[in-house]
């Protein structure tokens, strides 16, 4: 659980609370000058004793508990958690980058993942929703969001090697996002074999996040590598390590068709999916009548207080 701000400029009046306190010390201090300085002794036991302090510094209170709420709340208070989901929506995007032709997953790292992501498809219930998404230098749509298996096993036969661009994987994360946004529960399981050479990983983080997507990864391939049309490629785990622990997500590790087809089943398992709740009119509310509460103290003269 952690909590984000959806315009996080407005903290600033958070600096008004050390501002109220300075003013009220001030204040009270200037108010014992006063009093003495007119043996005004009526005054004096009242600034003096424990009676003004206490109702003094319960206004302050208030007033800076109001001031922090109504910060919190013009700044878009946002708190995200995680909840069961009785179903997800997936997209499977699957790297179709030159590097994906490596050999040392048989025959190739693509063909073992389009067969893999059809054996996950197979699997799937019924009313699962899954979305096909291919992406090298850029990301391209194979299948938008279906229930018909027949049309998503068909995206993924038609997944060729892309020789050009590079590996983009931020666009792959945004394309697949947006496949999902009208979902409840959603998740991108993502199978490369983290080669990436084009967009941040901090970006592709921070766009998941916002959507409220959980990534998974699987990472294929071997630290020996395998041979492409332009040489040895080898695996690199650290970016898709860093996008499935930062988004809620986990990552898995297949070095052969066997691993891989554990990693997508145990994918489907994982049935925790991200809530955003956005509380700020909570907050707003909770002002209000903390607000009416202080303007009863105020002019009751404290009668609530003996």
């Amino acid at each position: 659980m952690y909590v984000t701000f959806a315009h996080p400029k407005y903290l600033f009046f958070l600096f008004l609370v050390p501002i109220l306190f300075f003013i009220h010390f001030v204040t009270l201090k200037s108010g014992k000058k006063i009093a003495l300085k007119f043996a005004n002794f009526e005054a004096i036991a009242r600034i003096s004793g424990v009676d003004f302090f206490s109702k003094n510094i319960t206004i302050l209170l208030l007033s800076s508990l109001l001031v922090c709420l109504l910060t919190m709340a013009v700044s878009g208070l946002t708190l995200h958690m995680q909840l069961e989901a009785s179903s997800f929506s997936f997209v499977l995007a699957i790297d179709s980058s030159q590097s994906m032709e490596a050999d040392d997953m048989y025959p190739s790292r693509l063909s073992v993942a389009k067969e893999t992501a059809i054996e996950f498809v197979n699997s799937a219930p019924r009313t699962t929703k899954i979305g096909i998404v291919s992406f090298a230098g850029s990301a391209l749509i194979e299948q938008d969001l279906t229930e018909n298996k027949d049309s998503a096993r068909a995206a993924i036969k038609n997944i060729e090697i892309n020789a050009f661009g590079g590996t983009d994987l931020y666009e792959a994360i945004i394309t697949s996002t947006n496949l999902l946004k009208s979902e409840e529960a959603r998740s991108i399981i993502l199978l490369s074999d983290g080669q990436i050479n084009v967009g941040r990983i901090d970006d592709c983080i921070e766009y998941a996040n916002e959507n409220d997507v959980v990534v998974h990864t699987i990472a294929i391939g071997t630290e020996e590598g395998g041979k492409t049309g332009y040489g040895i490629s080898k695996l690199d785990e650290d970016s898709l390590k860093a996008l499935a622990y930062n988004t809620g997500g986990i990552f898995f590790k297949a070095t052969n068709k066997d691993e891989l087809s554990n990693a997508l089943k145990e994918a489907m398992k994982l049935t925790k999916r991200k809530v955003a709740i956005d509380i700020s009119n909570y907050l707003i509310i909770i002002s209000i009548i903390l607000f009416i509460f202080e303007y009863i103290l105020v002019n009751t003269k404290y009668k609530l207080f003996p």
